[in-house]
C-alpha cells in the first residue's frame, strides 16, 4: 500500500462489496499507533456498512498465524465451509531498532501474510507499518479515514468486490457466438 493517504471520497470505482464481513487482526505493540490505525479502520468499515470482528495478538509475527488458524477453522475465505469473513485487514507497526530483528519481523510477517492470502484467495488489506521511528508511524497512522488503517480497509473492500465480480462472471457461462 504505497503512497500517501488520500481523501476518502477519491479513488477509482471498485465493484460492490456490500455487506462485507471483515476479520480485523491487530497487533497493538505500540499502543498509540495501534489506536490510531484501528480508529481509521473501524471508521472506514462503519462508513462502508461492513461488519467486522476484532482479534488482538501480541505482535506482528503473530498476525499470519491467526489468519492461518482462521483458514484452518474454515472461517475464511468467503467460500470456506464455515465462512464468517469475506476478507481480512491487518494492523500493526514495526519500528527499526538497533538489531536485525526488524528485518526478520518485517520479512516474515509480510511473506507469510501474502502466502496465506494468495494461496487461499483471501482479500487482504495490510496496514502493518514498517518505519524508522515512532514519528513516522504516527504520521501514517493518524488521520482517521485518511490514515493507513482506513487505506487498508479500502484495499480489502476493493479486493472483496473484485472477488465477488469474478465469482459472478464464472457463474454465468458465456453464450457461444
Amino acid at each position: 500500500m504505497a503512497g500517501r493517504a488520500h481523501d476518502a471520497g477519491e479513488g477509482p470505482r471498485v465493484p460492490a462489496a456490500e455487506r462485507a464481513r471483515v476479520l480485523l487482526i491487530e497487533a497493538p505493540y505500540y499502543a498509540g499507533i495501534a489506536e490510531a490505525l484501528a480508529a481509521g479502520a473501524v471508521a472506514e468499515l462503519e462508513a462502508a456498512g461492513a461488519s467486522f470482528e476484532r482479534i488482538v495478538v501480541p505482535g506482528a509475527l503473530e498476525i499470519p498465524q491467526v489468519l492461518a488458524q482462521a483458514v484452518k477453522a474454515g472461517l475464511i475465505p468467503a467460500d470456506a465451509a464455515n465462512a464468517r469473513f469475506d476478507g481480512c485487514v491487518v494492523l500493526g507497526c514495526v519500528i527499526r531498532g538497533e538489531t536485525s530483528h526488524y528485518e526478520t519481523v518485517c520479512a516474515n510477517t509480510n511473506h507469510w501474510l501474502m502466502d496465506i492470502a494468495v494461496r487461499h484467495a483471501i482479500p487482504l488489506g495490510n496496514a502493518i507499518l514498517t518505519v524508522e521511528s515512532e514519528a513516522q508511524a504516527l504520521a501514517r497512522a493518524e488521520g482517521g479515514r485518511n490514515g493507513k488503517g482506513a487505506d487498508a480497509v479500502r484495499a480489502c473492500l476493493a479486493l472483496i468486490g473484485h472477488a465477488r465480480a469474478l465469482a459472478a462472471s464464472t457463474a454465468c457461462p458465456r453464450s457461444a457466438d
